[in-house]
């Protein structure tokens, strides 16, 4: 809910060291989910990733009105972290890591606890297909920064374009009327929010490394961090909802369906596919988004969105991110 643009930011330079013994070392790359993501075409995983990193959102723009939008972001971290903690037990992972480790793990974490809250603040003012847009030009913009390339300059081009032409439409038609475009507050969410997908990206590539397992592991960790800091933010108005059980099911189906599923797919799919294919794929998302948005929230494009959508389709395929450094490049051993 969502890899491999960037060299320029060397994710895999300075990567996880691993300071647990050898031994716990080959039991993390030969784990089990290691063997899963190893049994499965990447692609696949990616396509369950796709999915769910928007229907679960979807769905939280459905309890937005009686829960809250930070109280559903809290549910969507909270039952997320309670998912993940028995089975990636994240404080041996704390434990076991380094300093330099435990403040990747901890950005990881204050990373998505705010991208998600302003993830569901841009939501619950703008259609999804446009939020789910403007995440990617951050991705084009960060390739074009590290490797400036008439292809890549032409990339970033097509899908600012393609965001001007879904902000300047007047309107997409929903359920309840009509969801004004031209929203300057949920614009800025929507922007926050794409720019800590890139962060996210980043670092979810730095902790896949290493195997599937791994990145499973500290993906449970950082989401335990994400829970301390989003508690701050959206316990209080969540709080509300614990007299309605089944308000209280839905948030953490929202949660299983917006982070456990999608990021654990990420981490399989992550730990296999080349950056640049990878990065291809995303090319995917907006219309899985604007599809969703039809089917769950009834957020019918116009002709316009749907341009708007494919030139940042469009835009986000064509891209080209830099290559990867050489070993010799970091001064490290390969």
């Amino acid at each position: 809910m969502n890899t491999m643009l960037f060299t320029r930011f060397n994710l895999h330079h300075g990567g996880m060291e691993n300071q647990a013994p050898a031994n716990a070392v080959s039991t993390n790359r030969s784990g089990a989910l290691t063997r899963v993501a190893e049994a499965v075409p990447p692609h696949l995983w990616f396509g369950v990733s796709a999915v769910f990193h928007y229907l679960g959102p979807a769905f939280a723009v459905l309890l937005f009105p009686v829960v809250g939008v930070l109280g559903v972001a809290w549910f969507r971290i909270a039952s997320a972290a309670l998912v993940f903690a028995p089975v990636t037990r994240p404080w041996r992972t704390f434990r076991n890591s380094s300093g330099r480790e435990r403040a990747l793990l901890l950005a990881l974490g204050a990373c998505l606890a705010v991208m998600n809250c302003s993830f569901y603040l841009a939501l619950d003012r703008l259609p999804i297909a446009l939020v789910a847009a403007i995440e990617f030009v951050g991705t084009i913009g960060v390739a074009l920064w590290g490797l400036r390339t008439g292809r890549n300059l032409l990339a970033f081009a097509v899908a600012i374009f393609g965001v001007a032409l879904l902000i300047g439409a007047p309107a997409s038609t929903a359920a309840d009327g009509q969801v004004p475009i031209s929203d300057l507050p949920g614009l800025c969410w929507a922007f926050l929010n794409g720019g800590l997908f890139v962060l996210y990206i980043i670092l979810g590539h730095r902790i896949s490394e290493g195997g599937a397992s791994g990145g499973v592991e500290r993906l449970g960790a950082a989401m335990t961090a994400a829970f301390i800091v989003a508690t701050p933010i959206g316990f209080l108005q969540a709080l509300e909802a614990f007299g309605a059980p089944l308000l209280v099911l839905a948030g953490i189906g929202v949660g299983v369906c917006s982070s456990v599923i999608p990021y654990v797919c990420d981490q399989l799919a992550m730990s296999r596919l080349p950056r640049a294919s990878f990065a291809f794929l995303l090319a995917l998302l907006p219309a899985t988004a604007t599809i969703i948005g039809v089917v769950v929230l009834r957020q019918v494009p116009s002709a316009g969105d749907v341009i708007g959508v494919l030139l940042v389709m469009i835009g986000v395929a064509v891209h080209k991110p830099a290559p990867n450094p050489s070993p010799a490049s970091d001064g490290k051993d390969p």
